[in-house]
């Protein structure tokens, strides 16, 4: 059995990544919770179709089971028609104790998306980015 666990670093100790198709990296562990691989996502910085491509991506490694932040509804339909389990796991918390939860049935597998389309857009969580003020500099503040 194969699980993959979506990841902001390229370890076990690495928090989840919430977004599933702009995750940063997959890592790959068989069912005792070895890490056989670890893949940055090839999709992270696409335009469009990121969760698509990498549900497509995932399917093909032979994965069975899917441990992410949340997912959308394209993803979560090609998954789904893959034959891939999808489990939802509270965000802040290590990939290793994301799999230990798992391993003791403490994450439930979702029956739908848990997120609209295009909820991953933007920077990493906690990776700053620019913050915009929208036009003119001026945000949502009384008049100058």
């Amino acid at each position: 059995m194969k699980i993959c666990i979506t990841s902001l670093g390229p370890n076990l100790d690495s928090p989840i990544d919430p977004r599933f198709g702009r995750a940063q990296y997959f890592l790959l562990l068989d069912e005792k919770g070895n890490l056989e691989e670890v893949l940055p996502n090839p999709g992270v910085h696409a335009m469009r179709g990121a969760g698509i491509a990498a549900a497509q991506e995932i399917a093909s490694w032979g994965v069975n089971v899917l441990i992410t932040g949340n997912i959308g509804p394209n993803a979560f339909g090609v998954l789904v028609s893959s034959g891939i389990k999808v489990f939802l796991a509270p965000t802040g918390i290590s990939a290793r104790e994301v799999f230990e939860m798992w391993k003791e049935n403490k994450l439930s597998q979702v029956q739908g998306p848990s997120v609209p389309g295009h909820f991953g857009m933007g920077p990493p969580p906690g990776g700053g980015g620019p913050r915009g003020r929208g036009r003119g500099g001026r945000g949502g503040g009384p008049p100058r």
